[in-house]
This record gives structure tokens, C-alpha cells and sequence, in this order.
């Protein structure tokens, strides 16, 4: 595995580990705030749409031709080279987790996640073979098109913000 999505795992693992079904419920205070399941729920979707995404790209045998504008490029530079990921954004819907699933403990939800990323990380692997790690392989919804060297840097930043807000909810809730 790569090693951003290595330490992407291990992070999660350290994030989620220890939680029982009761604390994966917990969330912040504030209507609408996802809980940690949710979190976690919704980083399984996003490697799940961006595996996809490969995997057609892959099917093509082409990259994207799709350009990215000067705001893409941006928020490009933003977070895939300084690491910055905004907040306040809200997530697209096909990438948000639903409410009311059942409950799973932190270490499911880290296995879950450790799958998820290997996978993500073999059609990485198989695009960077085919198109090279620094051509703009797919397009992400926000940020436009980007390489497979970029993919790999978003997802760890991603999950980086994430993971931020689940220290925040197992500090407010002492867990």
C-alpha cells in the first residue's frame, strides 16, 4: 500500500479504535452533525466512488480530458501541497452516510475502512501503471481533475479533517 494511504489507515485504526456501538453514535452538539459511524460511513463512500471512478477510467484506457479552471487549480494546491482542507463544506450526497444504520463498533468500522483503502489503493496502482502517477488520471467533483499522485494526497488529507472531528467527539464525550 502506499504509504499516504498507510498512514491513512493507521490513523483511522488509532481514531476508531476502542469504541464501542454506543460511543460510534455519539456526535457533536449541533442539529444535523454526523456521529462518528457517519464519519467513518462517510470515508468508506468516498473510496468506494473514487475506486469506481478508476475502475472506469481503467475500463477506457484513457485519462480524463477534462481541464482543470484556475479555482480547481487552487483548491488543488490548497490541498494536495499545503494540506489544507476547508471546513463548512457540505458533503455531496452520494458520499454522505445515512442516519439510523446499524450500529457497528470502531474496529469494524476501522476494518471496513482498511478493506476499502487497499482496494482503493490497488486501482491507483493499476492507473499509475497504465497512465503515469503525475497525468490527471479522473475528475473529483470539487477540485477537478486530478493525478493519481494527487487522489492519494486528497484521500489522506480527507481523512485527516475527518479524523480531526472524531478526536473532537471522543474529547467532548470523554471516550
Amino acid at each position: 500500500m502506499h504509504r499516504d494511504l498507510e498512514e491513512l489507515r493507521n490513523e483511522l485504526a488509532t481514531a476508531l479504535g476502542g469504541l464501542d456501538t454506543r460511543h460510534t453514535q455519539l456526535r457533536p452538539a449541533g442539529i444535523g452533525k454526523w456521529s462518528i459511524q457517519q464519519i467513518a460511513g462517510h470515508l468508506l463512500l468516498t473510496y468506494g466512488a473514487t475506486g469506481a471512478a478508476l475502475a472506469a477510467r481503467l475500463t477506457k484506457g484513457a485519462v480524463t480530458k477534462a481541464k482543470p479552471t484556475v479555482a480547481q487549480r487552487v483548491s488543488q494546491f490548497a490541498v494536495c501541497r499545503i494540506g489544507y482542507f476547508p471546513r463548512g463544506r457540505q458533503a455531496p450526497e452520494p458520499v454522505t452516510a445515512p442516519a439510523g444504520a446499524k450500529a457497528l463498533p470502531g474496529e469494524t468500522l476501522a476494518e471496513q475502512a482498511a478493506h476499502a483503502l487497499a482496494e482503493m489503493d490497488q486501482r491507483l496502482s493499476d492507473c499509475e501503471r497504465l497512465f503515469g502517477a503525475g497525468r490527471r488520471a479522473i475528475s473529483h467533483m470539487v477540485l477537478g481533475p486530478l493525478s493519481v499522485r494527487q487522489w492519494r494526497r486528497f484521500h489522506l488529507v480527507h481523512g485527516r479533517h475527518h479524523i480531526r472531528q472524531i478526536a473532537a467527539i471522543r474529547k467532548a464525550h470523554g471516550c
